[in-house]
Order: C-alpha cells, then structure tokens, then sequence
C-alpha cells in the first residue's frame, strides 16, 4: 500500500473560553468540541525521501512547508527518526480561517494516513504529541467525536457524544484574525464566561437543547462593531428559522446552528444564502 484516502472533519466548538496567558505565551483554554460531517477529502501518498508536497481545488493556499499538512508530516516522520517523503492532495470544503479547524483536520487526516502507511509505528500516545507539535487544534481533530479540550487544546477528555444533530454552517463575508482577537480578549479585565459544567452535563443527559442553550463563544465578545453585527444578524437569521442555539466557531468568523430536524434545518440554509458568503448542511458526528 503506498496511498491512503481519508477525510478531514470540521471541528465546532460548542462552547470556548480563554482562561488566561501561559507562561509559554500560549493561552489557556476550556473548550467544548463537535466534529461534524462537513470534511475536505485528502489523499496521503508515499513519495522519495524528502519530497514533501501537497496539491489543493485552493490556488491561495501553501503548497510546501508553509501547509500545516506538510508541518504534520515532517513531524511524524521526525518522530520516527527516519528520512520520509509524501505527497498530500487535499480536496477543500471547509473554509479557510473561519473557526472550523479545516487545517487542523487536514494535518489529523495526514498523520493518521502516514501511520497507517507505516504499519501504525507510532502509538496513540505518541501520535498525539506529533499533533500537538502541527497546531494546537490537531490533537482534537485527530481524535474527534465530542470532548473537553483545556490547555492548548491538547489536554482532552471525552464526553458522552452529542446525538446525531443538523447543523448550518455559515461562512460571513469577513474572516477573524486570531491573533487580533487573543490581544483584545487579553486586555479585558472582565467577561463573561461559558457555562461548561452545565453543558457537559447536558450532554450526559442527551439533552440536545440544554446544550444549545449554554452554546457560548467569548471571542464574540470581543469582535468589532461591524463584524459583532454581522455574527448576531446570522444567530438571530438562524433562531428565527428553528434553531436550537446559535454560535461562533473558534476565533471565527463561521457561526453555526443546531437544529431539531432536517426540514428547520433547510429552510434556515436557504434563508442564511442571502446574507452569508458560503452555508453548508451538515450533521454532528
């Protein structure tokens, strides 16, 4: 076997909080995350040793190093202590740099499909640590399902799996820079902040809509004016077509719904089209 095709999940976080600055000049975070069906297909093939490429349906993404599929595939290899070479191609769906993890999942897609090409050299353990060191969102992605991330995002405990829900996924048309928004969350002495512990336990519960109710993002608090408006334009566009609750993804800019069937679920897709850039239908997984 020299190829391996696999998918890529987007991520969603049902809820996120900034804890505070590390002293590694990371942030420390409580995150509850949701992979969803919405995924980019990849194909991880074998190539000489040190030939390391990727090939994207996206002219603007990197090709080389500077693709975070590349970074994860020199890290895995890395690990191994050994010379490696592949060639990534990566079919996108998800946006770029809309909160949804799209790169994240395409470097979890790659080291997943490198230790399979390597007769699973790597533990899970180990490969974990390779995610860590690709990006702080990849250990999540690697894993999927429902959990609890803390730390980085690389601290991850697994909870009881949201049931299959319909989700809408819209892409404004603005992007979020992280980075930018971290510096101002840093700068507020205040916030309001998730109701994790509540979520979670409706979560164990299987209550669909007391999760939807603590759905909570503290990155919407700090956005600007304009792109404030435009995020509560697509939540309240969405609850008024029957979602369960709305909120932003990661640092944004994608805001997503939940919905109680497929028929609520459509109608606010089609509503969402007029003031969004790109919406999808999706499941939670």
């Amino acid at each position: 076997m020299s190829a391996v095709q696999t998918t890529a999940r987007a991520k969603l976080n049902l809820s996120l909080d900034v804890l505070g600055v590390r002293g590694d000049g990371f942030h420390d975070l409580r995150m509850v995350m949701q992979t969803c069906t919405l995924a980019d297909d990849v194909t991880v093939e074998m190539a000489s040793a040190g030939d390391y490429s990727a090939q994207t349906n996206r002219a603007y993404l990197p090709t080389g190093d500077k693709n975070v599929a590349i970074k994860a595939a020199r890290a895995y290899y890395a690990a191994l202590g050994r010379d490696g070479g592949v060639h990534v191609k990566i079919t996108k769906r998800i946006p770029v740099c809309a909160g949804l993890g799209g790169g994240s999942s395409d470097a979890a897609a790659v080291l997943r499909a490198l230790n399979e090409l390597n007769g699973h050299a790597l533990s899970e353990e180990q490969l974990q640590a390779v995610a860590l060191a690709s990006g702080s969102d990849v250990p999540f992605c690697l894993m999927g399902g429902t959990a609890l991330a803390e730390g980085r995002g690389e601290i991850l405990s697994p909870l009881p799996p949201l049931p299959e829900t319909d989700v809408v996924i819209c892409m404004p048309h603005f992007n979020c820079s992280t980075p930018e928004l971290f510096s101002r969350i840093d700068a507020r002495r205040s916030r309001c902040h998730p109701d994790t512990a509540g979520l979670i336990s409706a979560l164990k519960a299987g209550d669909i809509k007391g999760v939807a109710r603590r759905m909570y993002n503290v990155f919407e608090d700090v956005l600007d004016k304009r792109a404030a408006h435009t995020v509560n334009e697509i939540k309240l566009r969405l609850l008024e077509y029957g979602a369960l609750g709305a909120a932003m993804s990661g640092s944004g800019s994608a805001v997503f719904g939940l919905f109680p069937d497929r028929g609520r679920a459509e109608a606010a897709y089609d509503a969402a089209k007029t003031v969004c850039r790109e919406v999808f239908l999706a499941k939670t997984v």
